[in-house]
């Protein structure tokens, strides 16, 4: 019996931009799927709603692995894949296995020999990276930092150290809305002056605000 093969699906980043952010031939393989991998199964039912999926969304098998996907059960969800269905993985937002779950997964379908096929669709580091008008050759993801100080200061001074190298590295990392301010607050209280912030939000959405400024402006 032939393999499924498990699709790396990503979802928009902002609500109602469907057709703007992924292109038809991501959607159309959403359309043919059954089975889904979801980090939500509420966001998964949304998304394949949106797109237009031709089955009643009740009828698909979307099996909700969480932020962080028990291990064990990883085998158990790539059976149908074995089978010979495709699977394929979507995160509440963006490309799964990029700063969302989805990487263990597709290790594991390797081990297995189930072919891993990514998808093209909008990822907001690359994107704020594209953006930024900072070094994009050298750069390095460094997802949430700390919440807790002082931790939290320790690693922006890091940060700081390490895009001042004689590479200089851009640094990029990611913040939940609500703790925006703070964190555009703690950055401009730590870095030096002459310290480039990019500070990017809602990307992609009718809200999208892109700036990259000196922490002293």
């Amino acid at each position: 019996m032939n393999k499924g093969k498990l699709f790396m699906l990503p979802v928009p980043i902002a609500d109602g931009v469907l057709n703007d952010t992924l292109p038809e031939h991501t959607i159309q393989t959403a359309r043919e799927l059954q089975f889904f991998l979801a980090e939500n199964a509420k966001s998964a039912r949304a998304f394949l709603k949106f797109c237009g999926h031709p089955s009643p969304i009740a009828s698909l098998s979307i099996e909700e692995i969480g932020h962080r996907p028990d291990s064990a059960k990883v085998r158990g969800w790539l059976k149908p894949a074995l089978e010979g269905n495709d699977i394929g993985i979507v995160s509440e937002a963006g490309c799964p296995g990029v700063a969302d779950p989805g990487a263990q997964i597709a290790a594991e379908a390797h081990k297995l020999g189930i072919r891993v096929v990514p998808l093209v669709g909008p990822s907001s580091i690359l994107l704020a990276l594209m953006a930024s008008g900072m070094d994009g050759q050298h750069f390095r993801f460094c997802g949430y930092l700390p919440i807790k100080e002082p931790a939290r200061t320790n690693a922006i001074k890091d940060l700081e150290r390490k895009s001042a190298s004689s590479e200089g590295e851009t640094q990029l990392f990611i913040e939940t809305p609500y703790r925006n301010s703070g964190m555009l607050a703690d950055l401009v209280k730590n870095c030096a002056p002459t310290t480039l912030i990019l500070a990017a939000t809602d990307i992609s959405g009718p809200e999208e605000r892109i700036r990259t400024f000196s922490a002293a402006d």
